[in-house]
Parts: structure tokens; sequence; C-alpha cells
């Protein structure tokens, strides 16, 4: 199909993305991704690290049965004691606990005097890990982790690339060839291998994660920036800039920048989808985010052991799964966007 008059770029280009059923569906999923990560608190039944010891290693859909006690330290967050059954007496509750021990406690101590308050029975969808700990609340919790890692990991990469790609292909010479130097200098390590390096050197923690990826990442974006400066700036539109006056500062972001945006797009969703892998990676040896931060790598580790033994898959299956449809969305979307974004591509 042929571009209508005066469209602007974006214009066409969303055209195009939309007639891509792939990169739509990838677009709707990774979107609600997104969603439920934000709304994470209100879609989950408990906090992520809460612990149920008597629930340890429960399988998909079990239903528990807990009373909620206050909790002095904070009266946001009651304590929660898991029971078999329990029945008013008066002004306190007994209850057997799991393993059929009796107990008495006042109904002052607990959450409030209504039964329905008090006491619930909350439906474990995934079923819960060693500490008790709800698996689907800890899942959403990692898409977080995941999903904050990839966006600002990438940003700190595309801030490396773009600046030192950019300077490379618009004033060649030694300038290029100083850069290029130190590109292939930092190209001749696996990426992994970096990220690892920078890990010990930074230490472990949430923030440190996201660093040590990030400056990990940006050799890829450096090298396709200045292959496209390099053919955007023998075009007449520079030219004019110069002949204008114009200071490099304003050509090179400005006027040079967005018309190489195209595969800067492209590019960073694929180092999006490299970055969660990386996260979950460095989780599972231990250098990553650290507990009792969910993270979908911590999470793969914690179920390991129990794959040898052939119990309890879930633990590890369902961080993995959600990984692979986080990682599969951002390539198939980004796949998506590379079409709609050049423009030697026909739509029929």
């Amino acid at each position: 199909m042929s571009t209508v008059l005066g469209e602007s770029p974006r214009v066409v280009a969303w055209r195009r993305l939309k007639k891509n059923r792939g990169a739509v569906i990838g677009m709707v999923v990774l979107g609600l991704m997104i969603v439920m990560a934000i709304c994470a608190p209100l879609i989950t039944p408990f906090d992520p690290s809460t612990q149920i010891l008597e629930y340890s290693v429960k399988p998909a859909m079990f239903r528990g049965s807990v009373l909620y006690k206050r909790n002095p330290a904070d009266a946001s967050r009651p304590s929660i004691i898991a029971v078999s059954s329990f029945e008013e007496r008066g002004d306190s509750v007994t209850y057997l606990d799991p393993a059929g021990e009796p107990y008495t406690i006042a109904k002052t101590n607990l959450m409030s005097t209504d039964v329905a308050i008090y006491h619930d029975e909350p439906l474990f969808v995934l079923g819960t890990d060693r500490f008790g700990r709800d698996i689907f609340t800890r899942l959403i919790y990692g898409m977080r982790v995941s999903l904050s890692v990839g966006l600002i990991s990438e940003s700190i990469a595309l801030a490396i690339g773009i600046l030192l790609g950019a300077l490379a292909g618009y004033f060649r010479g030694w300038v290029d060839d100083s850069i290029m130097w130190f590109v292939n200098v930092v190209w001749s390590f696996p990426t992994i291998l970096l990220v690892v390096a920078f890990s010990v050197i930074l230490g472990k923690g949430y923030w440190q994660t996201f660093v040590a990826i990030g400056i990990s990442s940006w050799v890829d974006i450096a090298r396709i920036v200045r292959g496209q400066f390099f053919s955007i700036r023998e075009q007449e539109y520079v030219e004019a800039t110069r002949a204008l006056g114009f200071g490099h500062v304003r050509t090179i972001f400005r006027h040079m920048l967005p018309n190489a945006a195209g595969p800067i797009i492209v590019l960073s969703t694929a180092g999006f989808a490299t970055a969660i892998i990386a996260e979950a990676s460095l989780s599972f040896i231990g250098l990553g985010v650290q507990p009792p931060t969910p993270s979908w790598g911590q999470m793969i580790k914690d179920g390991y052991g129990y794959i040898a033994l052939g119990t309890n898959w879930g633990m590890t299956l369902f961080p993995s799964i959600a990984m692979a449809i986080a990682v599969l969305v951002l390539n198939v979307f980004g796949d998506g966007l590379r079409d709609a974004l050049d423009p030697k591509t026909s739509q029929r």
C-alpha cells in the first residue's frame, strides 16, 4: 500500500505496525505485563516477603485457612496464623494448627472481633515456595524487577552507546579511531562476563544490577549509531546546518539523531529482552537482586533443587515460563517495529 501524501513517518509506521498481528499481540501482552507489575499490590493476595512456614512447598491451587493477628511492630501488616480449624468461645478463639496442636488466642489480639475480617481462606494459585511464600505474588513482583531492569539498564546503555556512536560517526578521524578502539576492546569480552565483573566490582543489590547490566550492553548500540551517522552525515540537510552556523551539539542531537531513531528503537527492544535474561542470570548465581526482593532468577534458583527430586517443578517452571513469555513478546514486538520503521517495507 502506498503512503498517503502528507502523512508523517510516525503515522505510516503505526499503520504498518497495526497490520502485523504478531507485533500487535506482543505489544498487548507487554502492556498487560506492565499494568500487572504497576498494580501488583492490588492483584496479589500477600506481600511478597510474607512467610507462612506451615504452608511451605504447597502445590498449585492450594487453599489455606489463616487467622490475622495484630502486629505491634507494623499495624498495616498483620501476623498470619495457619489453622486447620477454629472455634469462637466468648472473647477468645480456640484453633488447631496444621499439626493438630490446640491453641487459644484472645479476640483483642486479632485484627478484629469480626470473623469475616480476622479469618480468611486464601487461594495459592501457583502454590508456595520453601518458606511458605505465595509464588503468584512473588512472580508478579518479580515482573516489576525484570521490567525495571530492562528499562533502566537499557536507558543507561542507550545513553552511552548513542553518545559514543554519534561522536564517532560525526567527527570521524582520530575521534572515530579512538572510540572504535575502545569499542573493540569492550566488544572482545563476552557481555555476560562483563556483567558479572561489574557486579563483583559494584557489589550486590538492586541498583547495582541495573548499572552493571547497563554499562556492559552499549557496544552494539554504539556501532549501529556510528554506521547510521556515517550515511546521514553526507545528507544535504546536514551540510545546510553547517552553512547556517549551527553548532555540533545541535546538528547531532536535533537534526541527525532523530533520523537514526528507527534502528535504535528496534535495537533497544532486543536489548530490553537481553537485560531481563542477564538479570535472571545474575540472580541465579547470587550476584543480582538480593533476597527477600523477589526476582525471577532467584525464584528459579530456589526451586532448582526440587527438579532433581522430581517434585514441585512449578517453583522453577512458573518463573521460567514468565521470563520466556516476556523475552518472546519483546522480540516479536521488536521485529514488528523493525518492519514498520523500515521505509523500504511495502505493505499490501
